[in-house]
């Protein structure tokens, strides 16, 4: 059976109405969707605090280089410099230590390790380093290594590799060397020859002071009611690594400065200050800033 075409004239006139739909829906979504935008544009803006709280880290800067680490492999690093002030050891002694401790255990404490290896250094309790409790204080830990250390003879002339491998005696002695740049790097920070160099940040507990340290109204009222700062506690550990507390020096001053920041978690301090200057646990401020009360015979912590 035949079918009766389409006059032309109609066929064009339903695809125009439907075709005139099409973009007007079009324009209405494409109205909110810039309308919606704009506003979440305008309360991003507005919000006070980014929405993605930033995690627990540490920014090593000096001119040789930047590096991120974690609480933990700063608060290491940090002690080990102690150790070695204390023992009036060189610098170069700092670097093979870093070097050896980010080969055996990327600076972090581990309770484990191959065979009995344990600690920031792997070192084993069958081979006479100490008990496993020992082993795993860093401060105990880090003085057997420099014991070791000081009795290679020209170990401050040697490659870093052939000084670590001989305190170490490691199957893969050669591993040491690649971490030389790095650990020149944190060895500058962290015996306070470069100042102001190590800034750590920390999330705030409930009722702590941190980013709203700078606010008024609010803020003010939760940074007075938060809980004090264990300063004492701090200086206690860091006397038993470092010997004492006294600043004799803008290098002990900043080496102490470094070490009060990279434990600022874990004893709950908000700010350092040292030498006209001053460390915060805030994210809107990067590294140290001009503004300290404190002269640059101490280190004032809070």
């Amino acid at each position: 059976m035949a079918t009766e075409p389409i006059p032309p004239g109609r066929f064009y006139s339903v695809h125009l109405r439907f075709s005139r739909g099409v973009i007007t829906i079009a324009a209405i979504v494409l109205i909110l969707a810039v309308g919606i935008s704009f506003g979440v544009y305008q309360l991003l803006k507005r919000a006070p605090k980014p929405l993605a709280v930033p995690e627990a880290h540490c920014v090593v800067r000096t001119p040789g280089g930047d590096r991120e680490m974690d609480i933990e492999q700063a608060q290491i690093a940090a002690t080990i410099a102690a150790v070695a002030a204390r023992r009036k050891l060189p610098e170069r002694a700092v670097v093979i230590a870093y070097a050896t401790a980010l080969q055996e255990s990327k600076l972090y404490n581990l309770d484990y390790g191959d065979r009995d290896s344990v600690g920031v250094f792997q070192q084993r309790e069958s081979q006479g380093w100490g008990t496993k409790k020992q082993i795993m204080d860093p401060v105990y830990a880090t003085e057997r290594f420099f014991a070791a250390l000081v009795k290679v003879k020209g170990y401050r002339k040697m490659p870093v590799a052939e000084a670590a491998q001989e305190v170490q005696r490691s199957a893969a002695g050669y591993a040491y060397g690649p971490h030389q740049e790095e650990a020149e790097i944190l060895a500058a920070a962290f015996t306070g020859r470069v100042p102001r160099a190590v800034h750590c940040w920390y999330p705030p507990e409930t009722g702590q002071a941190g980013d709203a340290q700078a606010s008024g109204g609010k803020a003010g009222a939760e940074q007075a009611a938060a809980p004090r700062p264990k300063t004492a506690q701090a200086r206690r550990q860091l006397k038993r690594a470092l010997g004492s507390t006294t600043v004799t020096g803008s290098k002990r001053g900043w080496l102490i400065a470094a070490w009060s920041v990279a434990h600022a978690q874990k004893y709950g301090l908000s700010r350092v200050e040292y030498a006209g200057a001053r460390w915060s646990n805030d994210t809107r401020v990067e590294g140290w800033v001009d503004g300290s009360a404190s002269g640059s015979r101490k280190v004032e912590l809070a």
